[in-house]
């Protein structure tokens, strides 16, 4: 058995290899005594890189501990001033956002800083399809002619220099808010805040755009106290707009610790009570409900938000954030709902046409570092969704390119394993040409290319990627917090809960169950699993394994073996009113196979 493996496990029914999350023993026992912590989760909380000068803010994440100065952004008061300064001119003005949750929480939160102080703002959407990513000259020329004098970008305009460059010579001033990447000089703009500019000493880098949109909001409240502009009126109550913030901070998957963890936290309470007439109009169309948790937001709220920049309207998602109208927020949030459903069945088609594309037309080499298929007529909405799906099933990099032969071009979207660098692959392929645009970040990119050159690109990547697969591929490990029963019940999942809430730099616990017996293992609508697990003990623990049946990890539960080694996380399981917990199955091993 290897020293690093956890049951002995070095290559599981998804090809990897399972550890325990490695946590410092000292830590862990101040964790345990100073703060009450049962073992395994004082294990859990070091192994998440919680110093013992960080635990209590990790325990109990507040905004006051955490807020960032607002100055320490570059730009950051410069942008306050003149916005401030627009209000009290009464300048036209118009919000540019990003088609994403992300963007249109952010547009959401400027809104209704500038309603609570008596100015109502248009918001602006291009369209994904027609009008592609961020600012383009001839928006600007639109927005311009409209009679905007100002324009506010919402994560995006941090790289549209021909759009700014534009906007300068028709008289349009600008305030970027962004948290892109960027490379080399800034584009023109009247102020750029972004966290990830290269001069910028502020530290929150990993924030959203909706974060970094709270902290303006936190700045133009100062700037308007000092003008002497709350006399008369009050002061907006920022932490009313937490749930917006929250919104994006989970939905653009950003690393949650820090002050943007304090965000993402009590943003949840704020979303708790539901007052936000849009999200409450989004979860009663959804048929949800209950206290606001990751899950909601990631998969109830976040999907519907998202369809209309995928195949939709794509200005509906900030009107629906934006609006104060009940009636308004139920049309919307319909609207939202139908289009949600249509995606998702766009998204099976390709995804679907993908798989027979990689697996049976000759596509699939099991020694490439990455995978890039492409087919006629693939929605571009939709073709980011499906390289993530794919890289969850073939655990590589993929790119799924959308073909429209009639105007011979094609828009594709990449999905990377953790320590693929697929945007830097991408950008090396646009400087060598073979492609017309493209760009991203490590693990997410974008791209428009001839259909003709998708074979060199294929090739392109592969031996670009090669060395970096081989590495991930080396490192590609289920990490596991504790080892559990199936009597695992609802106080255990609470505990852990302490944790919350989970995403990229805290990721959700990870439980190992040993030698478990399958029974009643069942294939339900959409290609999951549902069973039973039984260990040693006799006691029973209900489990879902998603998007399994045609893996090898489904054909096993399928089989219901006798005995079988799992990984997943618990879940509550509340249906009926029960409080109990299911099991969600990630991974599982044949302990004869171990070594």
């Amino acid at each position: 058995m290897s020293d690093d493996t956890f049951l002995g496990v070095s290559r599981s029914l998804t090809g990897r290899a399972w550890r325990q999350r490695p946590a410092d023993d000292n830590t862990t026992r101040y964790h345990q005594t100073r703060h009450g912590l049962s073992e395994p989760l004082a294990r859990a909380v070091a192994s998440r890189g919680v110093t013992i000068e960080q635990v209590a803010d990790y325990l109990t994440p507040t905004l006051k501990a955490q807020f960032p100065d607002p100055s320490s952004f570059a730009d950051m008061d410069k942008a306050a001033s003149i916005l401030v300064d627009a209000l009290q001119a009464g300048r036209p003005m118009t919000v540019f956002a990003d088609y994403d949750v992300d963007g249109a929480s952010s547009a959401a939160q400027i809104v209704r800083w500038f309603r609570a102080m008596g100015q109502e703002i248009p918001v602006y959407v291009p369209d994904r399809v027609t009008e592609g990513y961020g600012p383009s000259p001839a928006a600007f020329r639109h927005i311009r002619e409209s009679g905007a004098e100002l324009v506010v970008t919402v994560d995006c305009g941090a790289a549209a220099h021909d759009a700014l460059h534009e906007a300068a010579k028709i008289g349009l001033d600008v305030v970027v808010i962004d948290h892109h990447l960027m490379r080399g000089e800034p584009p023109p703009a009247a102020a750029l805040v972004n966290p990830n500019r290269p001069d910028d000493t502020s530290g929150q880098g990993h924030l959203a755009a909706a974060g970094v949109t709270f902290v303006l909001l936190a700045a133009l409240n100062r700037e308007a106290r000092k003008r002497g502009l709350f006399a008369e009126r009050p002061e907006p109550d920022l932490r009313q707009w937490l749930d917006l913030a929250a919104m994006g901070a989970i939905c653009d998957v950003t690393s949650l610790h820090g002050f943007n963890r304090a965000l993402a936290s009590q943003g949840l309470r704020v979303m708790s009570g539901w007052k936000n007439p849009g999200l409450k109009a989004l979860m009663d169309v959804a048929g949800a409900s209950g206290p606001a948790g990751v899950f909601h937001v990631g998969w109830v709220l976040g999907p519907r938000i998202n369809a209309a920049g995928r195949i939709g309207r794509s200005d509906l998602g900030a009107r629906l954030l934006a609006t104060d109208d009940p009636d308004e927020a139920a049309d919307l949030a319909q609207q939202l709902d139908s289009l949600n459903a249509s995606r998702k069945e766009v998204e099976r088609q390709v995804i679907d046409e993908a798989v027979v594309a990689i697996e049976r037309d000759s596509n699939l080499d099991p020694n490439a570092a990455a995978i890039v298929v492409s087919g006629d007529d693939w929605h571009p909405g939709v073709v980011g969704i499906v390289a993530g799906r794919l890289r969850e099933r073939y655990r590589k990099p993929v790119v799924v390119i959308g073909v429209d032969r009639a105007g011979d071009i094609g828009k594709g979207s990449g999905r990377s394993q953790p320590g693929v660098n697929l945007g830097a692959a991408v950008q090396a392929a646009f400087d060598e040409g073979l492609l017309l645009a493209g760009g991203g970040h490590a693990m997410a990119a974008g791209l428009t290319i001839r259909p003709s050159a998708v074979p060199e690109l294929r090739d392109f990547l592969n031996a670009r990627l090669a060395g970096e697969m081989d590495e991930a591929a080396a490192a590609d490990a289920v990490e596991i917090d504790a080892l559990i029963g199936t009597g695992a019940d609802r106080a255990l999942w609470q505990d852990f809960q302490r944790l919350a809430p989970f995403g990229p730099g805290n990721p959700e616990p990870m439980f190992a169950i040993a030698g478990a017996r399958i029974e009643r293992a069942t294939p339900v609508k959409g290609g999951h699993i549902r069973c039973t697990l039984i260990d040693n003990s006799g006691q029973r623990l209900k489990a879902m394994a998603w998007r399994a049946e045609e893996t090898d990890l489904g054909r096993r539960l399928l089989a219901s073996p006798a005995s079988m080694h799992l990984v997943g996380r618990l879940k509550p399981d509340d249906w009926q009113g029960r409080e109990g917990v299911q099991f969600e199955i990630e991974d599982g091993a044949d302990p004869r196979m171990v070594t």
